[in-house]
């Protein structure tokens, strides 16, 4: 451990779970007292010759003098980011400047110790780091700081575990048989010949999507909108590199080598196949789980990141990707915590907090927003000058910039081209919306498109951001509308008011005025962007709650992605999971009459609300993470409520009744595939797992399950009235407790998905849109 480089460096104090608690302190009394602090390790690893650089102490250090140790590692200063650490302590003890890109976080190692008598209490949080190059850094390239470091060489991985195991007292002792173990662990595995297991695991994970070809008929269009449609594709092609980039800063890299590589080796052609279904290294239905490691990632060349070496190019190393998948995805600092965030937000002014938590901003460090985007930054709203890791906010407009602007030409050039008045508008709008930064006016023109040629482009959905929910992902559904399935949705649209005002919910928490959404169906024939994994058979929009309150939203249903997993997915579950009697009841009338009713829900029941302090607030800003699964839930939970109740009103038919709960019985299960980090299946296991505990849903002896009708009615009741009413407070305690009981992995749900595993049925479709396709193919020869 690097000792001070100064007098007195002040370190932040940590709690026990290693947050900050907002308070600094000199380095030798954060010893003395035995606090709660954080470090960097740094390892650098050679893969060519499976070998780590190890540094040998300083003979005047404190502690370990002369022994040889990690290959870099120090405290982190007071307000100081740990990457920026793990960056500054390479550079000063070693004289290597390496990219953010380089380090890969692997774990976090917590060493609670004391040395010395009892004087030095070390309670460390250590951030550990490996940097992974393709060959060993020549010695020479090396410029030691003599007061840390006297000497470095390269050792063996096995060798060195050696030397640890046996306290060789040439060493800084690790415990490898403890947590410090990993780092052997995490490098042999990764570097193990296993090409055949590789290959299986994912063939298994790419099997369980089935590739559906989805091309609908575009006899319909005009012959204007048809030239439009040509720039509008490739509009999306621009929107998918963008969310390429939200999802991890080195995404698109990664994307280009897996691509180039993919012909190279059938692994590397299933390596390129499943990144392309994710659109990043961790897998969707394996609860984000990553599926590549470093070792298959991108290669950079460096070529002055050292003192010069005659005849050695630089440093070639692997683009590191974190084995947990980001939880604030690319929209925050890597190394940014929910409490430096908040800290940070409450230093603001209110319009600056408002852009903190903004649905189109990325929050950057300072330092690293000045090498992407230089002048551009939004100076924070204190008088205190900016630090180099300072958290700033930068609008969508400015850090997407060359790709939004070539985004916007395109979508201008449709605009000129199509002889829709309503999508001509909406065009416009987005084109102008992308570069102002500004959605209102386009989302509002996206509402009122009433066009053949259907057009969703823009960032709208919030999943990708785990960490609170704010950001908004960009995404593109072109589709051509299906009248006739439109015109039979209306139904919905003219009951919301009704259904508002029936639901199981006390009177003082419903809205007088529910907009009803207006609902297009349309034929999917193009998706780009946030589409990852499971693809969306229906979305409801826009998430702006000034438009959600003036306006209400507007739906769109993909009738053919519906009718697609209907028939590969959830009739071929229902056979495996429901009984004998039941089956019949599973239809496609009322799979899709249930999806309607879904999205027409997440327009009634609580947005705007009052806290009991009398404070006005919306149910997202109160749930905070927690808010997609409940209202998902609740969208879900509250659909099959409002069909019974229509039902009884005499404007649904009666034959309706058993087939929706024995058809949504059987969506449990294949929502629950999806796994339950994501908000649809966690939503789905809540309402499945209440159902089961009162009843209503029964499991038999030959693991099939069945609705006992007598008892789900008032079962979905208590269910709806629960999740209303904690979302009409805005109880977030309430909202986990409810989550943390219910959306589980229970017995019967194992049961269920154990018996979907022996019949292989797919998990979800990745469709393929060769219309599309073949449009973009023809454009691309024609422009070479």
């Amino acid at each position: 451990m690097a000792d001070s480089h100064h007098e007195e460096e002040y370190l932040d104090v940590l709690t026990m779970t290693g947050e900050k608690t907002g308070v600094s302190k000199p380095r030798s009394l954060v010893h003395s007292d035995g606090d709660y602090h954080r470090a960097v390790h740094v390892w650098i690893y050679s893969e060519s010759t499976r070998e780590l650089l190890l540094q040998r102490r300083a003979d005047c250090k404190d502690s370990w003098p002369g022994l040889w140790d990690i290959s870099s590692a120090g405290h982190i200063s007071a307000g100081d980011s740990s990457l920026l650490s793990a960056r500054r302590e390479l550079h000063e003890e070693l004289g290597i400047s390496l990219p953010s890109d380089a380090f890969e976080l692997i774990f976090v190692f917590l060493q609670e110790c004391i040395i010395n008598d009892g004087r030095y209490i070390n309670n460390e949080f250590n951030d550990v780091y490996l940097v992974t190059t393709l060959a060993p850094i020549p010695l020479e390239a090396f410029t030691l700081q003599e007061s840390e470091v006297s000497a470095v060489k390269y050792i063996s991985c096995d060798e060195y575990r050696r030397f640890l195991a046996a306290e060789n007292e040439d060493y800084v002792p690790y415990d490898i048989n403890g947590q410090y173990g990993l780092l052997f662990n995490i490098i042999e595995e990764r570097y193990k010949e296993n090409i055949e297991n590789r290959t299986l695991t994912l063939q298994k994970q790419l099997k369980r999507y089935s590739p559906i070809h989805l091309d609908p008929e575009l006899t319909e269009l005009s012959e204007a909108d048809r030239e439009a449609l040509i720039y509008i594709l490739k509009a999306s092609m621009v929107i998918d590199d963008i969310f390429y980039e939200q999802v991890w800063s080195n995404n698109q890299v990664l994307r280009d080598w897996l691509k180039e590589k993919s012909s190279s080796s059938y692994l590397d052609r299933l390596k390129w196949a499943y990144y392309a279904i994710n659109k990043s290294p961790w897998s969707c239905l394996d609860e984000n789980k990553a599926f590549l490691t470093t070792a298959d990632s991108a290669v950079k060349l460096l070529l002055d990141s050292t003192k010069p070496v005659s005849s050695w190019k630089g440093i070639e190393y692997r683009v590191a990707f974190p084995v947990v998948k980001p939880p604030g995805a690319n929209f925050y600092p890597p190394d940014m915590d929910k409490m430096e965030f908040n800290l940070w937000k409450s230093s603001l002014s209110e319009s600056q907090q408002k852009a903190a938590i903004g649905f189109f901003n990325v929050i950057r460090r300072y330092d690293d927003a000045l090498v992407s985007t230089p002048c551009k930054i939004d100076q924070v709203g204190s008088e205190e000058p900016i630090k180099s890791d300072d958290l700033v906010i930068i609008p969508f407009s400015q850090e997407y910039n060359s790709s939004l602007v070539k985004a916007a030409e395109l979508l201008l050039k449709a605009s000129e081209l199509s002889d829709s008045s309503s999508l001509k508008k909406l065009l416009k709008a987005k084109a102008d919306a992308f570069l102002s930064n500004d959605y209102y006016e386009s989302d509002i023109a996206w509402m009122e498109l009433d066009s053949k040629l259907d057009v969703t482009i823009g960032p709208y959905e919030t999943y990708e951001d785990t960490l609170f929910g704010y950001k908004a992902t960009f995404e593109a559904f072109i589709g051509i509308r299906d009248d006739k399935a439109t015109s039979q949705v209306k139904l919905f649209g003219d009951h919301l008011q009704d259904l508002e005002r029936n639901l199981p919910l006390d009177n003082m928490y419903k809205s007088e005025t529910v907009v009803a959404a207006p609902i297009r169906v349309i034929q999917l024939l193009y998706n780009a962007g946030d589409v990852k994994g499971p693809q969306t058979i229906a979305f409801n929009l826009p998430n702006d709650e000034r438009i959600v309150n003036e306006r209400g939203t507007s739906m769109v249903l993909l009738k053919n992605v519906s009718e697609a997993k209907f028939k590969h997915i959830l009739q071929p579950i229902a056979n495996v999971c429901i009984t004998e009697e039941q089956k019949e009841y599973v239809d496609f009338e009322s799979y899709y009459t249930h999806t309607i009713c879904h999205e027409c829900c997440h327009g009634i029941g609580p947005h705007a609300i009052v806290l009991p302090s009398g404070q006005h607030s919306t149910v997202r800003l109160e749930l905070q993470e927690l808010h997609s699964s409940l209202e998902e839930a609740k969208a879900d939970i509250v659909g099959l409520w409002a069909l019974k109740f229509l039902i009884d009103q005499g404007l649904l038919p009666k034959s309706l009744l058993r087939s929706m709960y024995v058809s949504f019985l059987a969506g449990c299960f294949r929502s629950i595939r999806f796994g339950l980090e994501e908000a649809h299946g966690k939503g789905q296991a809540l309402q499945f797992n209440w159902l089961y505990e009162k009843k209503a849903f029964l499991l038999h002896s030959d693991g099939t399950f069945s609705v006992d009708f007598t008892k789900v009615e008032s079962a979905v009741e208590s269910l709806s009235r629960e999740i209303l009413i904690i979302q009409a407070k805005g109880d977030k305690a309430a909202a986990l407790s409810i989550l943390e009981g219910y959306a589980n992995m229970t017995q019967p749900l194992q049961i269920a998905l154990g018996n979907l595993e022996k019949v292989q049925v797919p998990v979800d479709i990745a469709p393929i849109f060769e219309v599309a396709d073949r449009i973009l193919e023809k454009t691309l020869t024609r422009e070479a």
